[in-house]
């Protein structure tokens, strides 16, 4: 029974908190802004921008810095001139899959907490039967 009790603590402590976030006002907005098509579009386009922009920075005074102070790195033999994305091995296409990543993960987000809006009510029954039943194993004598 100890090991029931060590395995139901941690569902307890993380279905607790559930009831009163799903009828938190802040939880529903941040719901409605991941499940927003709009707000999805503007996060992986905010991405999008700034990872090309990224990709574009100039990092070869960086790794004349770096081959100033360890001539034996790799840094010496990048030219002066030469870009992150260069760098990196450059891909085309690297900040739009960001930003596609970026609208996927939003629109799962706002599925699992819709979700877990939805399930939050059961969730807090099942925590407290599982309590009452873990004081209930407590109370019965050594076996």
């Amino acid at each position: 029974m100890t090991r029931f009790a060590l395995i139901a603590l941690p569902l307890l402590a993380v279905a607790a908190p559930l009831p009163a976030a799903a009828a938190d006002p802040e939880l529903r907005d941040t719901v409605a802004t991941l499940n927003d098509p709009v707000a999805q579009d503007r996060m992986a386009d905010t991405i999008t921008a700034i990872v090309g922009a990224l990709m574009q920075m100039p990092v070869g005074p960086l790794a004349d810095a770096i081959a100033r102070v360890d001539p034996e790195s790799d840094a010496a033999y990048i030219p002066r001139d030469a870009t992150l994305g260069e760098v990196a091995g450059r891909d085309p296409d690297y900040a739009d899959r960001m930003g596609a990543d970026v609208r996927a993960t939003t629109r799962m987000a706002g599925q699992a907490a819709s979700a877990l809006a939805v399930y939050a009510p059961v969730l807090k029954d099942m925590a407290r039967d599982m309590a009452a039943q873990w004081e209930r194993e407590r109370a019965v004598p050594r076996r």
